[in-house]
């Protein structure tokens, strides 16, 4: 079962495009890091990898074995400005990842695969 939307999809995407022009008050980034992360969750169901983005938000993404209890074993942790850049596809998976703004731990951990996220692709 996907995950429950909390974020009306219409006011993620112009969240996003605000973001991207430049325009964005804090409320918007909020709504675009959440919209964005439940983006992921929904091109990459599981519950094998932690994304964090503090303190916007935290989706659990991934196919893979479930955790239950504790810190999981694959985490990724970003602030939120290096986490818009990625979804938008400013920024690399790479390139973000040898800059040292994320933080990447465990196995499926490396998400490229899903990087940029479509819905937030500039238009």
């Amino acid at each position: 079962m996907p995950p429950r939307r909390r974020t009306e999809p219409a006011a993620g995407r112009a969240a996003v495009q605000a973001w991207l022009r430049g325009a964005a008050a804090r409320a918007d980034v909020t709504t675009a890091v959440r919209f964005t992360l439940e983006e992921l969750a929904d091109v990459a169901p599981g519950n094998a990898v932690e994304v964090r983005v503090p303190p916007a938000g935290a989706v659990q993404a991934i196919p893979g074995p479930r955790h239950t209890r504790g810190t999981p074993p694959n985490v990724v942790e970003t602030d939120v400005e290096t986490w818009l850049a990625l979804a938008t596809g400013r920024l690399a998976w790479d390139d973000a990842v040898a800059a040292g703004t994320v933080r990447a731990s465990g196995e499926r951990s490396d998400l490229s695969a899903y990087l940029p996220l479509q819905a937030a692709r500039p238009r």
